[in-house]
């Protein structure tokens, strides 16, 4: 079983990945570990196809969604972006993140659909936005910067989340 994901889909290990040959590559891995394919074998073959479909299933998972890829490059480099324990950000980001919130509370309170509509573009467009800027700077090898970047594209996208399941509410 190859160690890491990019290796696992024969793919080169970077931000920007050929989301049709991930997807073929995940197919086949998956049918070289489909559980019919090892019917007739020992327990041991059995359990290590299991573990080689739930590797695969999990790598397809994590390389198919950027943030969760960038962040896993970054482990790959060595790289910890303690998403848990580093909540220093820049004070331009805190300041706009806290108006998301406020923007976001106050469409909530007023149910009004339409305001969250707009943050809702509006987040999803910084999101873009600052993908491409995580990208520059994973391509670039500035691992420092890339692990603060991802760190706040997280951020934007629990607050994308929350706006998304308040229009969801306010719309049943």
């Amino acid at each position: 079983m190859k160690d890491d994901f990019f290796s696992l889909f024969g793919l080169p290990a970077r931000y920007d990945v050929d989301e049709a040959a991930l997807e073929a590559a995940y197919r086949t891995v998956q049918s070289q570990a489909h559980p019919d394919r090892f019917a007739n074998a020992g327990d041991a073959e059995r359990r290590v196809a299991m573990q080689w479909a739930a590797h695969a299933n999990e790598g397809y998972r994590t390389l198919r969604q950027p943030l969760k890829r960038a962040i896993y490059l970054l482990q790959l480099r060595g790289v910890d972006i303690q998403a848990e324990s580093n909540t220093a950000m820049a004070p331009a980001f805190l300041m706009q993140q806290m108006e998301w919130r406020e923007a976001l509370q106050d469409a909530v309170e007023t149910r009004d659909v339409g305001q969250l509509d707009s943050l809702l573009r509006e987040l999803r467009q910084e999101k873009r936005d600052r993908h491409a800027a995580l990208g520059a700077l994973l391509d670039g090898a500035d691992n420092d910067a890339a692990s603060a970047a991802a760190r706040q594209l997280m951020f934007i996208e629990k607050i994308e989340h929350d706006a998304s399941e308040a229009i969801d509410r306010l719309e049943d």
